[in-house]
């Protein structure tokens, strides 16, 4: 089972399910020399943000630190510890900013 983004061209496999671990993200390389962050939570659903923290402009979203708050997942950013939900984007510590989210999907590998 892989891990798939939807960016402009289509759908991206981007890696292996199993090769994701609960808690821990990777960065992916896009198309269009952006990056984004993909996470798996211990129930197997996958998230992918931004990579980047607007807060401070370094790609590092993929090494933040993973949880929960009122249920909803985030990461919360190596550096200033802000932290972004995974679902929406929506950074929780200032409504103002947000990153981007992509469509994840996991597909069956042949």
């Amino acid at each position: 089972m892989t891990v798939e983004l939807q960016v402009a061209q289509g759908w991206l496999t981007v890696c292996e399910l199993s090769s994701l671990i609960p808690g821990r993200g990777v960065a992916a390389l896009l198309p269009d020399g952006t990056q984004a962050a993909v996470f798996v939570d211990r129930a197997g659903r996958p998230y992918a943000i931004g990579n980047q923290d607007p807060f401070t402009g370094a790609h590092v979203l993929s090494r933040g630190l993973v949880g929960t708050a009122g249920g909803r997942p985030f990461v919360a950013s190596p550096l200033l510890k802000q932290r972004f939900d995974l679902e929406s984007g929506r950074c929780l510590d200032d409504e103002e900013t947000a990153v981007r989210t992509y469509p994840v999907r996991t597909a069956v590998t042949s």
